[in-house]
């Protein structure tokens, strides 16, 4: 059952102006987006798809995942995507005190770091799980909060491979913000959907961009 919707609901958006949940444009662009890797064989596999149509994406990245695997994590920006915060541990935001929070942020922030020699300035909350402070202190930081517009649902087990690509082919529009996952959970729903994705949207003429801020 999923009570988060696929779509997220315009009230939602406009409760929390502060984060970014879409790009506004009359241009056929979609911004792909991927959580919790860099994954062994997963992310390698989500890099090659995305190289076969041209399609920039970003990648909201665990610290503790980046340190266990830097070489994939290189792969990802030898290939010209855009890297994301995603803590370091992978925590649940309204469960964890705002510093022990931000601790998260930074410490895996020191790992995006040291593979680049610069930091990022996009978060997305794992689980969407975000208290309002922990979200004025992260823009304080001078970081983009990034929720999403579209949820494939790829990691959900109850989710079938053909349910997880119609969430995303019903649902996005021109600037839509989209989630997989680039991880194990989700692999058997990602890896079928995501190519279909890519050459039913490329045949409509859309192009596949990075979150640039």
């Amino acid at each position: 059952m999923k009570i988060t919707p696929v779509k997220t609901p315009l009230v939602a958006k406009k409760m929390f102006p502060n984060y970014v949940w879409d790009i506004p444009t009359n241009t056929k662009e979609l911004y792909l987006t991927f959580d919790d890797g860099p994954t062994p064989k997963v992310t390698n596999w989500t890099l090659d798809i995305l190289k076969q149509y041209n399609a920039k994406a970003t990648f909201f990245c665990i610290g503790a995942n980046i340190e266990k695997h830097p070489e994939i994590f290189q792969n990802i920006i030898k290939a010209g995507h855009t890297i994301g915060n995603h803590t370091q541990h992978h925590v649940k935001g309204w469960k964890t005190k705002t510093k022990t929070y931000i601790s998260e942020v930074l410490q895996a922030e020191k790992q995006i770091e040291l593979q680049r020699s610069e930091r990022s300035h996009l978060f997305r909350p794992p689980y969407g799980q975000i208290k309002p402070k922990q979200g004025k202190k992260l823009i304080a930081l001078n970081y983009k909060v990034i929720m999403w517009d579209v949820l494939s649902f790829d990691w959900q087990k109850e989710t079938s491979r053909e349910e997880c690509l119609n969430n995303v082919i019903s649902k996005s529009k021109k600037g839509s913000i989209i989630v997989f996952h680039d991880s194990i959970k989700a692999s058997k729903n990602m890896m079928y959907a995501l190519p279909k994705v890519l050459e039913y949207f490329s045949e409509a003429g859309f192009n596949f961009k990075s979150l640039n801020f």
